[in-house]
């Protein structure tokens, strides 16, 4: 298959950027997004070019590093995979694919497709974590979880954290990132001794990193390769009010 591709190309976050556009021929329909790329690095640096910086790291949907903008939506069309498990075959014989970063103020850009996300690592350190000691592994039916809450708390823990709800939402909230971690922790035993703390300090830096407030159009749940509910905002909304009435 053969493709027109408009790639975002920065040199830094000072840099302006502006898009280029690459021919690439004879891609495999069974070749993945980022084998494309690949493909099309490797051309560049025959023509002793820059390659295009893109993030990746496991390739198989997991860590969710591999995030871009493919054509205007977060990791491509198609719902819950992320940009690595985009196959080519998903496109048109000539198509032109319009590539790039993440647009928001939380992520500036370092290089070229690759955004600086330790926003997120930074709210995690806010609150996100259990202090409590538990001492050693205790037997898996010795402290009673309803089904409903566990499954629940699984669903949320499966977040990835790659940023396509702030991608995808015309207002860069964090929300849902937010609301998933926060869920994780407070639907389990482990997470109650600091859960209201928790959700005030994971809020609070949410909002200093800049994220703006929820869109209410459920792009983020659209976009997530994971496809973490909505569902989960609204428990952090409970979360963080009974926190501060309390």
């Amino acid at each position: 298959m053969n493709f027109t591709l408009k790639i975002w190309r920065q040199k830094n976050q000072n840099n302006t950027g502006n898009f280029e556009t690459y021919e690439v021929r004879n891609i495999s329909p069974d070749a993945s997004f980022l084998e494309m790329l690949d493909v099309l690095n490797t051309q560049l640096v025959m023509e002793d070019r820059e390659p295009v910086a893109f993030d990746h790291d496991c390739r198989e949907g997991i860590c969710g590093s591999c995030g871009m903008m493919i054509n205007g939506r977060a990791h491509g069309k198609g719902r819950k995979q992320a940009t690595c498990d985009v196959r080519m075959r998903s496109f048109t014989e000539e198509q032109t694919i319009t590539v790039e970063p993440w647009r928001a103020n939380p992520f500036p850009v370092i290089k070229d497709l690759i955004v600086d996300r330790t926003a997120f690592d930074r709210i995690m350190q806010a609150g996100g974590f259990i202090s409590v000691r538990t001492g050693g592994v205790p037997d898996a039916n010795s402290t009673p979880v309803p089904k409903v809450n566990a499954e629940e708390a699984m669903d949320a823990a499966a977040c990835i954290g790659c940023g396509a709800c702030v991608a995808a939402c015309p207002n860069s909230s964090a929300m849902l990132f937010v609301a998933a971690k926060v869920s994780q922790f407070a639907l389990l035993p482990q997470g109650q001794p600091e859960r209201k703390e928790r959700v005030q300090k994971m809020v609070a830096q949410m909002d200093k990193e800049g994220f703006g407030n929820c869109s209410n159009n459920y792009a983020c749940e659209a976009e997530c390769p994971k496809g973490i509910s909505v569902t989960h905002i609204a428990r952090l909304n409970r979360e963080f009010l009974l926190a501060k009435l309390t």
